[in-house]
Order: C-alpha cells, then structure tokens, then sequence
C-alpha cells in the first residue's frame, strides 16, 4: 500500500480556496453524512466538543471512502496526545491558542518522527500505517504531515511573524471568538477593532507566503477574506447547523 497523499497540504501551499466545517458531534454516522455533503474538509473538533483520539479515529474511518479531506483539532499541546491522533490516521493538525514561535517549534517536533522531531514510533500498532501495511510509512510520514496553528490571543498577533517564520508551519488559522475576548470584545467577533486584526493578520499571513484561514459564517464577509489573503475557511459547525435547523422546522410547523 502506498502513502496517503496529504490533499490538504498540497492545496494550501497552492493557496486554492478550501471551505470547510467543524465536526462537533462525535458520531461516526453523522460524520459519514458530512463527508458526501461537499465540504473541501472537515476538522474533528477535540477542543470544545466529547472528542478523544477513539471517536476520531471512527470518524476518520466512517469518511475515508470520501474525497474530503479530514483534520483534528486536539484539546492541547500535549505531544502524546498529538502521538495519538496521527497514529489513528490524521495527517493534519488544527492547533487552538499558539501565542509564540517556541510553541510552534514544539508542535512541529511533537508532528515529525526523528530526528526532525519527538513523535514516538509504532507503526505496527497504528492506523495510520495500516498496521505496517504502509509501504515505508516512517519515511514517508514526515513529508505527509500538516500543522495549521490558530492564533487567537493579542499575545499571538504581537508574536505573528515570529511565528510564520517557523519552519513547518503550513498555515496560520484566525480563531475570531477567542482573538475578541483576548482584545476586550468578549462576544464581539464582528466588533470593528476585532475586525480591522483579523484583516491586518490576513494580510500578514498571506505576504509571509504561508496558507491563511479563518472562521467566517457570512459568504459575502468570506468573499472579503478572500480578496485579504485567507485561502480556507471554516464556515460552521455541524451543531450549530443541525440546532438552527430543528429551530426552524419547530417554529414553522407550531406557526401554522
């Protein structure tokens, strides 16, 4: 078996525009639904959501018959944890709350197999590299791996470029929600000072060469994005879609 291609990676170093959506249900069935929908990629989210490397790595199983492409955001920084989820199969990272270069650095080596990293070798015992059924997988693996870091924090903007200048970071990704609340807007992610850092830090990202997204629900704000620099986009989250719909359908039918 040859090495999965990282369809992702490929297609943020050309800086082609991707739309993707947040998978916050932790449930292999809905997973599979999201997959065919058309969505460019999805992340499993282990941040904010019952996530954990079992209910991702059924995730990633219920959409490999799929052309999408599949991330994971984890809850932290941790490198075995981080261990964990590549060895279940994912090949791209979304990191929350990278406020520095030396965060960066060690998200890169907790990624990489030796002696670009710390990433612990099992390949016998892991998905990732069907069980040794992966044709030179340890090689390879290196080469296949995404990070995306989000910065989200004041403290990130003040440290952007040192960050960007980190070798093996493939993307920056703005967080709004988290970057209004660092800059005294909490619950404000389209307050105008919060707005004019998201622009900046796009453009920022984009002159830096590196791949830049953000988290945007309005397609004419995303249109905005777009012409900025952001080259993926997160445009929702699975129950957010699935809530503002029953919402609907109930207050539809009881209006009648």
């Amino acid at each position: 078996m040859e090495m999965p291609r990282n369809l992702f990676k490929q297609r943020l170093a050309m800086h082609q525009w991707q739309v993707g959506l947040f998978v916050c249900m932790a449930s292999a069935y809905s997973m599979e639904i999201l997959a065919g929908t058309g969505f460019d990629w999805l992340v499993i989210d282990a941040e904010h959501s019952p996530n954990h490397p079992a209910s991702a790595m059924a995730q990633l199983q219920a959409a490999a018959p799929y052309p999408v492409q599949l991330l994971v955001r984890p809850m932290s920084h941790d490198p075995a944890l981080i261990k964990q989820y590549l060895d279940a199969g994912a090949q791209t990272l979304l990191v929350p709350l990278v406020d520095d270069a030396a965060q960066a650095v060690a998200l890169v080596r907790a990624l990489r197999y030796p002696p670009e990293g710390i990433r612990g070798v099992a390949a016998s015992l892991a998905r990732a590299a069907r069980w040794n059924g992966v044709k030179d997988y340890v090689k390879h693996a290196n080469a296949e791996v995404c990070l995306v870091v989000q910065v989200e924090t004041r403290l990130g903007l003040e440290n952007l470029d040192s960050i960007l200048a980190v070798d093996g970071v493939d993307a920056v990704f703005i967080g709004p929600a988290d970057l209004a609340a660092s800059l005294g807007h909490l619950g404000e992610s389209g307050h105008p000072v919060v707005r004019a850092a998201i622009e900046d830090t796009l453009r920022r990202i984009r002159a830096s060469g590196k791949a830049a997204g953000v988290f945007v629900t309005d397609p004419e704000l995303a249109a905005t994005y777009h012409s900025l620099g952001a080259s993926f986009v997160a445009v929702g989250a699975d129950a957010s879609l699935l809530s503002n719909a029953a919402l609907k359908a109930a207050a539809a039918f009881r209006d009648n």
